[in-house]
């Protein structure tokens, strides 16, 4: 019965260590077999393997991560980060840039967005400015996961919690419960970041990046695909706000962004080519391994009305249960109990809240990190298990302590 929980136990550990032997083994490669064993041992049926692969999610995936090819393959990346970063004289106030501007983006583009286009630029950064790529990777991570927070557009789960629990208007009370602290999050990532990496900080000037040639037609239609991205959120919060819905679904402002570059750029098969098709495995085989961890009932079974009702045991249960069943099934999978417990606002915050800072206690608290550090490594980078933990355990700690309060008061 509970064959699923030992080998994801497993599959946790090949994460951490990463090698088997001689061999150098990938997250994706890692996931993907698990969800083969759950298969081949008949922990789930093939049926319901297909059927727990999120279609929506692995769509809006796929049209991204054009944009974010194109936005790379086109220069105007390069060109947006140079503008960006030109006021950034010192490693601190890279990092800052990085905090606030990725982590606040992050709440219109989604996180999963802002990790593939940001990936390659804080790479870019780092070889430019001559700062830690460890360092730069770990503040996309954090920033797009703890900004990420305050808008019921800015990842999966928080989608889930707005929509489900029929909220009057999801964007207003997303910003009044959650908007503080989680810019008192990001300011807390900074202070955390800047202790652990403190001999990156030390003083020193940098000119301003040169601007480098680009594709212009293909920078043409990535603007174009920008501008449906953000025109079609834009009708999200004013339908929101006036018909208590979303006009337009995730997967198709994604798959309309995808557009323009698929049609009309003759770079469009480099491009499709290039895309990160290991990550979309990786989701795949995600879904296929928490439905079966689930079916064993085992974490419902340690789940009473207390932690359901209670903001800061609810908080905690989400950040933990978050890093074995994905925090996107988890907030799927709870928010009926959480509702049948009788929950008002506060207890929804919080499990949106704690489900999305789950990401920053360990790489699998959220994909956002996987895209992250499977593009990092295409590039020759990487960030390990225990190297995010360091980290990531002290600044989950604090957040779920600025959230509790704030929830207490705002609650």
């Amino acid at each position: 019965m509970y064959i699923p929980l030992v080998i994801l136990a497993v599959v946790f550990f090949l994460i951490a260590v990463r090698q088997v032997g001689r061999f150098s083994l990938k997250i994706w490669q890692i996931m993907l077999g698990g969800a083969a064993a759950v298969l081949v041992t008949g922990q789930i049926s093939p049926y319901d393997a297909a059927l727990a692969i999120n279609i929506d999610v692995m769509l809006f995936l796929f049209g991204m991560f054009v944009v974010g090819e194109a936005l790379v393959a086109s220069g105007y990346l390069a060109e947006i980060g140079r503008r960006f970063f030109s006021r950034a004289k010192n490693p601190g106030q890279v990092v800052l840039f990085i905090l606030f501007g990725m982590g606040i983006g992050s709440a219109v583009l989604m996180n999963d967005t802002l990790a593939v286009i940001g990936t390659p630029l804080v790479l870019a950064l780092a070889a430019d400015r001559k700062i830690s790529r460890k360092l730069l990777l770990l503040a996309l991570a954090v920033a797009i996961t703890t900004g990420s927070v305050m808008s019921p557009i800015g990842n999966p789960q928080n989608l889930l919690v707005a929509v489900n629990a029929g909220m009057v208007s999801p964007f207003v009370t997303f910003a009044l419960y959650l908007a503080v602290p989680t810019l008192l999050g990001l300011a807390a990532a900074y202070a955390i970041l800047r202790w652990f990496y403190r001999e990156e900080f030390a003083v020193r000037e940098y000119a301003i990046l040169p601007a480098t040639p680009g594709d212009e037609r293909l920078t043409l239609l990535v603007k174009i695909s920008l501008a449906i991205i953000l025109l079609l959120a834009a009708a999200n919060v004013i339908a929101s706000l006036a018909f208590s819905s979303m006009l337009v679904t995730l997967p198709l402002i994604a798959i309309g962004a995808a557009l323009p570059i698929i049609l009309f750029s003759e770079k469009r098969f480099t491009i499709l080519k290039t895309i990160d098709w290991c990550t979309l495995v990786f989701f795949a085989a995600m879904f296929v391994l928490m439905a079966s961890v689930w079916q064993t009932g085992f974490f419902q079974s340690i789940v009473d009305g207390a932690m359901l009702s209670s903001v800061p045991l609810l908080l905690g249960t989400s950040v933990i249960v978050s890093q074995f069943i994905s925090n996107v099934p988890f907030v799927a999978l709870f928010q009926p109990l959480v509702v049948q417990a009788g929950a008002g606002t506060a207890q929804l915050m919080a499990l949106a809240a704690g489900s999305t800072i789950a990401g920053n206690l360990t790489i699998l608290g959220a994909a956002s990190n996987v895209i992250i550090v499977q593009n990092a490594e295409k590039q020759g980078a990487t960030l390990t298990f225990f190297e995010f933990m360091r980290v990531g355990l002290p600044l989950t700690v604090v957040q779920v302590v600025i959230f509790a309060g704030w929830l207490a008061v705002a609650g």
